[in-house]
């Protein structure tokens, strides 16, 4: 039986080359425990979804093809068939460029509830 192994990231129509590693919170409605007197509850609340993943500065590649403050639409697409659709997708921080390691820079995207596609 396969199991997940490679990831593919598509921002903005471009599809990003990533190393091993890149992870995804799939966001949506999730429980919270709201404890009063000697009992505990729960209550909902909504929580984004939270793409990481690193990549490569290649030779002639512009930084500014990877970082923008721009909203877009980010797809995460795994080897075992699930694409994860966020259209409203935004980079959280400005990544760093790590030097004598091929150029590593670690994205980060928040976005809205994903759309599963299988």
């Amino acid at each position: 039986m396969q199991v997940l192994g490679i990831v593919d990231i598509v921002w903005r129509g471009v599809n990003v080359p990533v190393e091993k590693g890149a992870k995804i919170k799939v966001g949506g409605i999730q429980n919270t425990g709201v404890t009063y007197g000697r009992k505990v509850g729960r209550a909902q609340e909504f929580v984004g979804s939270e793409v990481t993943a690193t990549t490569n500065l290649e030779r002639g590649q512009r930084f500014s093809e990877l970082w923008s403050e721009a909203e877009g639409e980010l797809q995460v697409v795994c080897d075992t068939g699930q694409t994860f659709v966020m259209a409203d997708a935004f980079l959280t921080e400005r990544p760093e460029i790590t030097g004598g390691e091929g150029g590593k820079i670690e994205l980060k995207w928040m976005a809205s509830a994903a759309e599963e596609i299988l």
